[in-house]
């Protein structure tokens, strides 16, 4: 099962990491989210029929795109 921890600038409150756990939870095949208000790090296991494109479009979607990696 992939997982990745990835960083979302945009994360400022316990809100928001609701509004990113709601959203991705609501995507078929995502197993687990987890996110961090003081990190600003998200956490995601999903599985088949789910891919990393799908999240970060659900994401972006809702205006809390994952950082860059660098």
């Amino acid at each position: 099962m992939p997982q990745k921890t990835f960083v979302v600038p945009n994360i400022g409150c316990n809100g928001c990491v609701t509004s990113i756990v709601n959203e991705l939870s609501g995507l078929t095949g995502v197993s687990s989210v987890r996110g961090d208000v003081a990190t600003k790090q998200v956490s995601v296991e999903w599985d088949i029929p789910t891919e990393w494109e799908d999240i970060q479009s659900a994401l972006v979607s809702i205006e809390y795109p994952p950082a860059e990696a660098s």
